[in-house]
């Protein structure tokens, strides 16, 4: 760290760096603390999502013996994903994807040349992607708002436990030079006085 100039001038970019770091910190911890509820919000979507997940995944697994079906690559062409739509919005300065919904690659099989479950089996199978889909998403969000997360809070520690600390010592330092500087300008004046004064009481009794 570079040695601060113990000046009047210097002392007054200080006090100026000073209040500009603390008028700024409670905007850091809040966004902080915002981010830190988003988290947490994200890990219980996360986590609500995977036993929804896990559930339906059961319930899917209902229709494993009948895969080996000759109809089932025709099963498993019926729920190609063709796209995953996500929106976007601001949260604490950071863009996060929302989920909107999978679109499905068009169905090519007959209701007519395929067995009665076939329907139901797509219609399941089409829940689970949609909901494994819409669990990545919600990975990318808490992914993205942890990087955030730390990054300000990298910045509330800097100021909190650096920059306003590194401020107030070297203000304290300044004030403590200038105030010693000004001591010594008084004493040396109150010295010169008093030899000014004895010269002037030698001239008299002269």
């Amino acid at each position: 760290m570079a040695e601060i100039k113990l000046t009047k001038t210097e002392l007054r970019i200080q006090q100026v760096k000073h209040d500009r770091l603390q008028k700024y910190l409670p905007t850091l911890q809040l966004k902080k603390a915002m981010l830190q509820i988003e988290v947490n919000q994200a890990q219980a979507e996360i986590e609500m999502l995977a036993v929804q997940f896990a559930a339906h995944l059961e319930k899917v697994g209902q229709y494993s013996s009948l895969f080996t079906d000759r109809n089932a690559p025709d099963l498993f062409s019926a729920v190609k994903v063709k796209q995953v739509n996500t929106s976007h919005e601001n949260i604490a300065g950071v863009d996060i994807p929302n989920f909107e919904g999978v679109v499905f690659d068009p169905s090519t099989y007959s209701l007519f040349e395929t067995p009665i479950w076939f329907e139901s089996a797509i219609q399941g199978l089409k829940e689970l992607v949609t909901l494994r889909e819409k669990l990545t998403v919600a990975e990318d969000k808490k992914r993205l708002l942890e990087k955030e997360l730390r990054e300000v809070s990298i910045r509330v520690n800097l100021f909190e436990k650096i920059l306003i600390p590194r401020a107030q010592q070297n203000i304290k330092k300044i004030k403590i030079f200038l105030g010693d500087q000004q001591l010594a300008s008084v004493c040396q004046a109150k010295v010169a006085k008093k030899k000014i004064q004895e010269r002037a009481s030698a001239r008299e009794k002269r």
